[in-house]
């Protein structure tokens, strides 16, 4: 039953964001991004650590259209960006995961309005092991055993694995802390909602993970795609009795694979005044073929134009293509 419900829930994720137009190639339709007069001043973001690397890469870009501005990325987990919004503190907050109704909830109560959630990126959430790991797939049931509170401590054996070098001994857990947007997604989707095992090890950041589990032998852990080294392996991911799928752009847009999921980007747009030239410009970058190669170069999947498209009048921006 439990398998039933992420398969759905998957599908329809799934249709969605099909329904959206996402693709896994880039956009043809996407604009190129055009430098404009009268953009100045300083971005800050405080949100994700997943995105980070996305969030710095694109005020790189920025800066290069406009020399006089600075963009300082701050990442300590998606839970950091709902307050630093609310509080005037950041311009941007980056999450891996959709706000909680909570959250939406505060920040309706200080503005009169709600946060716009701007769909900026598609992420796999790959399932790690060492490179060494003779395992090949791992089931969304088997994740929850492993991982949480619901399974008992774990050897390879459990799963299947008869090498010798493995075989009786115990998986060691790593994983993101509760901060993390990717913490709550996985606990929600992998582990069906119940707790972490206490044997976890909470990692401060997503690269953190996969560090961890490349110097750990027998090391499973969980983080975005877009973190992947040649010294872990990515494994397959099955819904109870189903195909096993890698954590690839075309298995994430069919639901096949279930642990795909947008990165959003959450901004304060006062539907009565718009946004600043400096905002909307750098939302313009996002949504351009030049932010859009950036989240490919990332290792994460771009969105499409209708999406953009879409994502773009949500803040009151004239898409123009």
């Amino acid at each position: 039953m439990r398998g039933l419900m992420i398969k759905l829930a998957a599908v329809a994720a799934a249709t969605t964001m099909m329904a959206a137009g996402v693709r896994t190639a880039m956009d043809a339709d996407l604009p190129v991004y055009r430098a404009t007069s009268g953009v100045s001043g300083n971005i800050k973001s405080i949100g994700s650590d997943t995105m980070n690397n996305l969030m710095t890469l694109w005020g790189e870009e920025f800066k290069a259209f406009y020399p006089s501005t600075q963009v300082e990325v701050e990442g300590k987990g998606s839970s950091t960006a709902p307050p630093a919004l609310i509080e005037g503190q950041a311009q941007f907050g980056p999450m891996s995961r959709a706000m909680k109704s909570s959250e939406v909830d505060k920040f309706e109560a200080a503005f009169g309005y709600k946060p716009v959630a701007l769909r900026t990126a598609i992420d796999s959430l790959a399932v790690f092991v060492h490179k060494d790991c003779p395992l090949d797939e791992i089931s969304i049931d088997q994740l929850t055993q492993v991982f949480s509170v619901q399974g008992e401590n774990m050897t390879w054996g459990d799963l299947g694995v008869n090498d010798l070098g493995f075989k009786n001994r115990p998986i060691s857990l790593y994983g993101r802390n509760s901060a993390s947007g990717t913490y709550g997604y996985f606990k929600k989707v992998a582990l069906q909602g119940n707790d972490y095992k206490t044997t976890v090890k909470e990692q401060p950041g997503s690269s953190a993970v996969v560090q961890g589990i490349a110097t750990d032998r027998y090391a499973m852990g969980y983080s975005g795609i877009g973190y992947a080294t040649a010294d872990v392996k990515m494994l397959r991911v099955s819904l109870d009795g189903q195909e096993a799928f890698p954590p690839s752009g075309e298995f994430a847009n069919s639901g096949d694979y279930p642990l795909a999921r947008f990165l959003y980007v959450y901004v304060n747009a006062d539907p009565v005044n718009g946004l600043d030239p400096l905002r909307a410009e750098f939302i313009r970058l996002i949504f351009s073929k030049q932010g859009q190669e950036v989240v490919s170069k990332d290792g994460y999947f771009p969105v499409s134009a209708e999406i953009a498209r879409q994502d773009l009048e949500a803040v009151g921006l004239e898409p123009g293509f």
